[in-house]
């Protein structure tokens, strides 16, 4: 088999850079793929695509009763801004949002235990508090070694209302709570627009007649702070990888790879790809997502948003040729979701970590507790099931999405359920 580990880790070399969507980062890291489609005679289109951003002009907190005292913050993007004045309010402390914890919240600044999700926010803004703090990081975080989040309010928060937030440390808020702070300030000021994301798309035609096509994807953006070369690096250039193994070995079906931008951000390349390309994915068979890759100890995962046979497949061929693999048919919360919301059969692969080898989401998502060896183990396999499958006499996989994933993917994406098709 043509595929080399060491010509993977080497691209990861290339764009391990933090690459946030919609920044200029992101488009070098997309210009990088063109360029390594360009060394094998591909042409690479960008498509981009408009995202909301943000930056953030100021941001403070401060503690007004019955003590003084200020707590380094970030300030929650796309949240809107304070008046210059800033935003004063009793603080509560509402815990995990629920209607039972936010009965005395109207007119409060309220802080919730972790992160903010789209239930919480609702319920925050119908108990009519003016602005929310989430947390960061752990109670033993060291402040020079570890960065508060940058967060973001996402389209499915925002058709709720607007109100200033803000993010600090656990073991800052742990504090305050302690000292039992009653009134608070923040004063935020952002400036809020749209920006371009991208992805890039290259395609190599298939041998047969048919219009058939297999979709390749991983998304290639990072979160903030982080090199992202295990999330997603790994899997960029796995599908590079793949792309290169048919050049060389051309496919019976039509072939198509996409690297999506901003899925950090709530999957939203993938989601405006198959807005654009609606009528051109009904002749797609499958998508193959590849997210997360490379962790020198840590196991292999499928995820099968698609009919139970496509699993049976995958344990099957790993049992055949001894890699050991885990295969659910389940959601997974990357770019495949979209795509199986059109009734696209979706299969995503990832090599997660072992507990505490290879961090993610953050500085430490770092090249060296990745390898090319790792890199090579994953590729391979799915090398091989791809093969097996894009030149199959027939396509072994229903054009079907089972009726318990649409019930998953219209959950994940807070849909109302549908009946299958």
């Amino acid at each position: 088999m043509d595929i080399s580990g060491q010509r993977e880790f080497d691209l990861l070399n290339k764009i391990g850079f933090v690459r946030y969507g919609g920044s200029n980062e992101e488009l070098k890291a997309a210009n990088l793929i063109i360029d390594e489609l360009k060394t094998m005679g591909i042409k690479g289109e960008l498509e981009p695509f408009k995202v909301t951003c943000y930056d953030v002009k100021e941001v403070k907190f401060e503690i007004l009763e019955p003590f003084y005292r200020e707590y380094t913050v970030r300030g929650y993007g796309l949240s809107g801004s304070t008046s210059a004045e800033g935003l004063t309010a009793d603080f509560a402390y509402v815990e995990q949002a629920e209607k039972i914890d936010l009965m005395d919240a109207k007119g409060k600044i309220v802080m919730v235990n972790g992160n903010i999700t789209p239930a919480m926010y609702e319920n925050i803004i119908k108990a009519g508090a003016v602005g929310f703090i989430t947390l960061s990081g752990t109670a033993i975080d060291k402040e020079d070694e570890t960065d508060i989040e940058m967060r973001t309010l996402k389209e499915t928060f925002l058709k709720f209302g607007k109100i200033p937030g803000i993010t600090m440390r656990v073991k800052d808020a742990m504090e305050m709570v302690k000292d039992k702070a009653s009134k608070v300030r923040i004063t935020l000021k952002q400036d809020e627009g749209e920006c371009d994301s991208h992805n890039v798309i290259a395609d190599i035609k298939g041998t047969d007649s048919s219009d058939e096509t297999v979709i390749f994807i991983a998304h290639y953006d990072s979160t903030p702070f982080s090199n992202g070369v295990y999330d997603n690096g790994g899997g960029t250039v796995i599908i590079m990888e793949m792309l290169r193994h048919y050049m060389a070995n051309p496919p019976k079906r039509n072939l198509r790879f996409i690297w999506a931008g901003s899925e950090e951000r709530g999957l939203l390349g993938s989601k405006y790809y198959v807005e654009a390309h609606e009528k051109e994915l009904e002749k797609a068979v499958l998508l193959i997502n590849v997210d997360m890759a490379g962790p020198i100890i840590g196991s292999d995962r499928a995820y099968i948003t698609a009919d139970m046979s496509l699993m049976h497949m995958i344990q099957y061929l790993s049992k055949e040729v001894g890699h050991p693999i885990t295969c659910v048919q389940d959601v997974y919360s990357s770019d495949s979701t979209p795509f199986a919301d059109k009734g696209v059969p979706a299969v995503s692969f990832a090599r997660f970590g072992a507990a505490g080898s290879a961090p993610g989401h953050n500085r430490y998502d770092l090249i060296e507790h990745l390898s090319s060896e790792s890199l090579q183990k994953t590729s391979d396999f799915i090398c091989l099931f791809c093969d097996r499958i894009i030149n199959s006499k027939l396509f072994p996989v229903p054009r079907e999405i089972p009726q318990n994933m649409i019930d998953a993917v219209n959950k994940y994406l807070q849909k109302k359920p549908q009946s299958a098709k």
